[in-house]
């Protein structure tokens, strides 16, 4: 069973890593998930800053208001319910959770990738990063029971996202997507952030 688990360790490690004759630890590959998941969350705040942009003040205002009375897709994942339940959470769960955050987005960035050059790099930096979190659970579990809540509902991404839609309701749905993808890439970077602190035991890792 070791050796099984320490081939898909390696064979993960060669595809989130590259070719590289450099050791691999798991600080480093914590340092690169924490740095791909901050180029996708400064890449979500711009394409939401670009987007309010576009909009006119009382748009802006009505857009805000009906979001913050809505949900986000990805709230059934069981998620910390502050900064200091973060802290107390284990490495293991921190991962399991921004793993499936991030599946969460792999239906939805489909609708996000189109147009500009940085929408066309959500999808495949998505998968990138998909990736070397799985490696780093591979790394971490110790035969730990995974993703427990698995018998959860799993809710259709988006689901009448792509009906044909009117003006203000396209542009309601457009909002709320890129609001929520901020979101959760910021909540992605805080798990993957504290996590990586853990590695060592005399830093403070107060958020």
């Amino acid at each position: 069973m070791n050796r099984v688990c320490f081939s898909v360790v390696l064979l993960l490690s060669v595809v989130f890593l590259g070719v590289s004759t450099q050791p691999i630890t798991d600080g480093r590959l914590f340092s690169i998930a924490v740095d791909r998941v901050q180029h996708l969350h400064l890449l979500a705040q711009r394409l939401f800053s670009d987007f309010e942009g576009s909009l006119q003040s009382e748009e802006q205002r009505q857009l805000n208001k009906i979001f913050l009375q809505d949900f986000c897709n990805s709230d059934y994942i069981i998620t910390p319910i502050d900064k200091h339940e973060t802290q107390r959470s284990s490495v293991l769960k921190l991962l399991s959770i921004s793993y499936r955050l991030v599946e969460s987005w792999e239906f939805p960035s489909r609708s996000l990738s189109g147009g500009s050059a940085p929408r066309i790099q959500i999808s495949p930096k998505l998968s990138e990063l998909k990736r070397g979190i799985l490696l780093l659970i591979e790394a971490n579990q110790d035969g730990a029971d995974l993703f427990t809540d698995s018998s959860a509902p799993q809710l259709a991404p988006y689901g009448n996202y792509y009906q044909s839609l009117g003006a203000d309701e396209s542009l309601r749905r457009t909002y709320e997507l890129l609001a929520c993808f901020k979101k959760d890439m910021h909540k992605v970077e805080t798990y993957l952030t504290v996590a990586k602190c853990r590695l060592s035991p005399e830093a403070n890792c107060t958020l």
